[in-house]
Formats: C-alpha cells, structure tokens, sequence
C-alpha cells in the first residue's frame, strides 16, 4: 500500500521521472488496477515496483514468496530477478482478485515461473516446502507478526525479508486510537524485529515505510 502523505508531492514525482519506467504490462496493470479496484493504493507502484526488481536481481533468489498478491503487480516485478529455473509463490486472500492475477500472469514472460495460492497464508505457507531466498511481506497488518513467525524458519541463512508498510502512514510515531489494531499491529511487529537477535535489520522510509531484515 503506498502513502501519500510522508513525501512530498514534487520529490515523488522528481522521483518517478528520475526512475527506469514500468514496462507496458506493469503500466497497463497498474492503470487498470486505479480505474476498476476500491483500494489502488495496495498497487506497489512505479517506484516500488523497481526497488523490488533491484532487491530481486541482486540477489538473483531461487525461491521466492510473497504474502499478498492484490493484482499482481509486485509479484512481476520481483520476478524478474530469479535465477534460471527459479520459481515464485504468491498468496492472496481475496478470491475476487484471481482473475486479473492469472490474466496478467498469463501475459507475462515470467508467468511460468510464478505459482498463485489463493487462501490464507498462515495455512499455505506451512505447506511449501522451499527454502526462501526473499519473501516480501504485504498483506494483513495485524497478522505481520504471525506471517514473520511461520516463514522464518524456511529462510535461508543470509535471506531477506522485506516488509511492506511499516510507518503506516507516520502514524507509528503517534498517540495510537483505542481501536486503531492494524497501527498497533505494525508497531508491535516493528518492535519484534527490532529485538530479534537472529536478524539484521533496516527501516526505509521509503513510500510507506520497507523493513529490510536479513536472516543472519
């Protein structure tokens, strides 16, 4: 989910104009995904999308997961770093996305190596049996915790983790309302990274805020 909120307005699109462009496909989907979906700002963008396609072809991972599909966008882009033969899983929840995920996956070069679950994550994860190179993590705040915990422990030795929307908006740096879970949810799971002493860790206040966390 991106914000609009923690920059500002020109440096983003100073930003943007400063960036290698979506390709055809990603521009197509991230249009359509705007136009015809409730909640577009779940769509990693532009800049998003090529800071996971960086992370991805550094490392160039083998297996990859990502916990949240929405449309799809994400999992194209960190697909194009995996190594030959190298495959990605993908988790979403919502039933009512499928068809636009298989329609552009279908679309895709990549689509081949990349296998959509729809379901819950913390009942399809235990059942991959891989050992993950990259996981990104965008999906249900108040369960980051529960999805770090069930994926740690197929992390490789020098994997990366990468959380989505850890500032939630800035407002992990304020007074949080009695109801407000999903805020109280990211600032419980930054503070359990923080303490954990398996992991390296780095907070980007990148959009809505990345947190890089490497299996030591």
């Amino acid at each position: 989910m991106s914000t609009f909120d923690l920059i500002d307005h020109d440096i983003e699109a100073y930003c943007e104009a400063h960036t290698s462009p979506e390709s055809k496909l990603l521009h197509d989907l991230n249009r359509r995904t705007n136009l015809e979906t409730v909640n577009p700002r779940m769509l990693s963008d532009q800049l998003q999308g090529q800071f996971l396609a960086f992370i991805s072809k550094m490392m160039r991972p083998k297996h990859i997961l990502e916990i949240g599909t929405f449309t799809g966008y994400s999992a194209l882009c960190l697909a194009e770093g995996l190594a030959e033969q190298g495959e990605l899983h993908t988790i979403e929840i919502n039933v009512e996305y499928e068809d636009r995920i298989r329609e552009y996956l279908s679309q895709s070069p990549l689509g081949n190596h990349i296998t959509l679950h729809i379901g819950d994550a913390l009942e399809v994860v235990p059942s991959l049996k891989k050992e993950w190179d990259l996981v990104f993590i965008d999906a249900d705040k108040e369960d980051y915790r529960d999805y770090y915990d069930v994926v740690f422990p197929r992390v490789r030795q020098g994997g990366i983790i990468l959380a989505d929307n850890v500032l939630w908006n800035g407002k992990v740096t304020q007074t949080v309302a009695g109801g407000d879970r999903d805020t109280r949810a990211i600032m419980e799971f930054d503070d359990y990274v923080q303490q954990d002493g398996r992991v390296r860790n780095l907070l980007l206040p990148f959009r809505d805020g990345i947190m890089m966390i490497e299996k030591k």
